[in-house]
């Protein structure tokens, strides 16, 4: 009985072998149907999807300007505490004081890259980046500080 069970499982196992190795032959007489991208060689041509999530970025446009206002809807909304938003307070031009970003601190080491910060924006001001390759030695070159030096928030933003 043991022995007819050892053999049933040799035979099994090498079914499933070839049942593998006929998809692998036929992709080796038919190479034109390869689908297989050469990484990293195409790295000039590679297309991520539409709806990679690689990392949140925060854009920013020409005139050194974000739409963010410092709400902390991402902060609140992210489920490990990647984002971290530091507000200060400035003085409108009628006098009253208006909280505005300081800094927009991201750690990318704690992001599971969910979206749930990009939804819970109320102006659009974050974004899921198509970057991906996030290898460093040095894990605190993960923190990333996403409002560039001396940017302020885009006139007309509330």
């Amino acid at each position: 009985m043991f022995i007819k069970e050892y053999l049933s499982d040799i035979f099994n196992a090498t079914k499933s072998l070839f049942t593998g190795m006929k998809r692998t032959g036929y992709y080796f007489v038919h190479p034109k149907e390869i689908i297989t991208e050469q990484y990293p060689d195409n790295r000039d041509t590679l297309k991520m999807a539409e709806r990679f999530r690689g990392e949140v970025i925060m854009p920013h446009d020409e005139n050194n300007e974000h739409a963010c206002t410092g709400c902390t809807a991402c902060e609140l909304a992210c489920p490990n505490a990647t984002i971290k938003i530091i507000t200060k307070f400035e003085l409108t031009p009628e006098g009253k004081k208006k909280k505005a970003l300081d800094t927009f601190v991201y750690h990318l080491e704690l992001c599971t890259m969910c979206g749930l910060c990009v939804e819970a924006c109320p102006t659009g001001a974050i974004q899921m980046g198509q970057n991906f390759e996030h290898s460093v030695f040095d894990r605190s070159m993960l923190t990333k500080k996403l409002n560039n030096p001396g940017s302020k928030i885009r006139e007309g933003v509330e």
